[in-house]
């Protein structure tokens, strides 16, 4: 047994050349036989196995104590019925942000995320789900199952940011710093996407395996000529930390520092989200002076802060960064300029889900892995960059044959209460299995409510001819045949999809 119940494969980390294939299932072993020669032999395996690579543990789960605790957890779930968003009882609060103690007063409820206590929901917002009754439908009493693990506070919060603002604890994101003389090299060999742009640049970008499928994605800061900061989400933080020290320059020109550990991370967006911050500070935040996809150094309330105009949930603001020890005067200081705006802190439910969907951003792990490639995902970039990087010839290849699947946004029909999760296959309106052309059943990577459409929201892979808005298709739900309509095909989001509230 292992600390999640999932096998330990792949190289390991401190020591190039040894690898493991642990923790295998006697059913399994074949198949992972196979993995684990075409990932030696080729970089990649036909199949994603990113939740069983040996590099993922942080290193508090690596522990003996950590490891003993959750197998014996895990062990009677084997055979058991879990529920997919059900959180692990032993070893919590292991790891917490400096924010914590006023996020327990706020009565957060903490789910794990990389072994981080990352508030879901607050209690506190409770008295919103009368303010905006009309708007939070919570799911079917009738079905206990689909309500675990939720709150329709959630909703509320979703809808508090979406008129005012919300800030959020991001602590959770792993951050690493490539410095040097060759960081600019090692980066553009691994990112995808056009590293070498002006300091103060952030990029987006996907990280490919030798296949061309997903290795990672993550957001990379230009902080100067020779330094880069990466930030990537804490679920991923040992496989991208992994990924980004494998084949660093032997000349010593280039290091990779984790800095995950020294930093504290607050996200704030809303309609108000400027006007919040602009009472702590002198600097021009205006869209002409701060504009959307770039970062500065900007001293709030007489704090040191980096902030990152980027949104992972589609409105105005920024992501914040400062010292752990300056957190809690940062967390201060943004409540009480908050406070005459009506700014409320949310949990990560609105983050990861209800604001994430509405803007159908894809999640590693979920929408993105190492079967799918960037030209099915809707990231392919208008213009591949000269410079060589892993992936690249697979990925030219991928661009010139088109997209087999097309990731989609759709919609359960008006009315329908029923709350998937994830996992659930789709299914033509008479009832068929859809396939793409490479046998690659269609099944829902992401669900969750969507309060500013007063729809349930689904992402999933449709082969182009059911990649169509307006198609009506049916999603199979622990045997009940659910209606749904395609929504948005692509990248196209669902809410504003001019980016007009991110843009302004």
């Amino acid at each position: 047994m292992t600390p999640d119940g999932s096998p330990v494969l792949g190289e390991t980390p401190e020591v190039r050349g040894l690898w493991s294939a642990a923790a295998v299932w006697i059913k399994e072993a074949p198949a992972v036989g196979r993995v684990i020669a075409e990932w030696l032999v080729g970089g990649a395996s036909e199949i994603d196995v990113h939740a069983s690579d040996i590099a993922r543990f942080h290193p508090a789960a690596r522990t003996e104590q950590h490891v003993r605790a959750r197998a014996t957890e895990g062990f009677p779930k084997i055979y058991g019925i879990s529920h997919p968003r059900e959180q692990w009882l032993s070893r919590r609060g292991v790891r917490t942000s400096p924010f914590h103690s006023r996020e327990v007063t706020l009565g957060a409820e903490f789910f794990e995320a990389g072994g981080w206590e990352r508030p879901q929901w607050y209690a506190a917002n409770e008295p919103l789900l009368e303010e905006y009754a009309d708007q939070v439908t919570a799911a079917d009493p009738t079905h206990e199952w689909d309500a675990r693990w939720w709150s329709p506070i959630i909703e509320a919060e979703h809808l508090a940011m979406r008129e005012r603002a919300a800030m959020i604890d991001l602590t959770a994101f792993a951050i690493f710093d490539l410095s040097g003389p060759g960081a600019l090299g090692h980066l553009q060999h691994l990112a995808m996407a056009q590293v070498d742009r002006p300091v103060g640049r952030v990029i987006y970008t996907p990280l490919l395996d030798p296949r061309g499928g997903f290795h990672s994605d993550l957001t990379v800061f230009r902080l100067g000529a020779h330094r880069f900061r990466i930030v990537t989400g804490a679920a991923d933080a040992g496989r991208d930390g992994a990924w980004l020290a494998r084949d660093l320059p032997a000349d010593g020109s280039t290091v990779l520092t984790d800095l995950t550990s020294s930093l504290c991370t607050l996200g704030l967006w809303g309609p108000r989200a400027r006007d919040v911050v602009a009472a702590l500070t002198q600097d021009d935040l205006s869209d002409a002076g701060f504009p959307f996809g770039t970062t500065r150094w900007v001293d709030l309330a007489g704090i040191p802060v980096h902030m990152v105009r980027i949104s992972y949930v589609g409105d105005l603001g920024w992501e914040l960064y400062t010292s752990i020890e300056h957190g809690l005067a940062l967390w201060d200081a943004l409540r009480k300029a908050g406070g005459v705006h009506g700014m409320i802190v949310a949990g990560a439910g609105v983050y990861g889900t209800t604001g994430r969907l509405e803007k159908a951003h894809r999640l590693m792990g979920a929408e993105l892995d190492g079967i799918r490639s960037p030209v099915d995902a809707g990231l392919a970039l208008p213009k591949v960059k000269d410079a060589d990087f892993v992936g690249k010839e697979a990925y030219l290849a991928a661009r010139e044959a088109g997209p087999t699947s097309i990731l989609c946004s759709l919609a359960l029909e008006t009315g329908v209460r029923r709350r998937p999760t994830g996992g659930e296959p789709i299914l033509t309106v008479d009832g068929a299995s859809i396939e793409d052309a490479l046998g690659r059943r269609s099944y829902v990577t992401s669900a969750g409510p969507a309060p500013s459409l007063a729809r349930f929201l689904l992402l999933a892979y449709l082969p182009p001819e059911h990649a169509v808005a307006g198609g009506r298709l049916l999603v199979d739900y622990l045997g009940e045949r659910l209606p749904a309509e395609v929504l948005t095909v692509g990248r196209t989001a669902p809410f504003d999809p001019s980016m007009a509230r991110v843009k302004r």
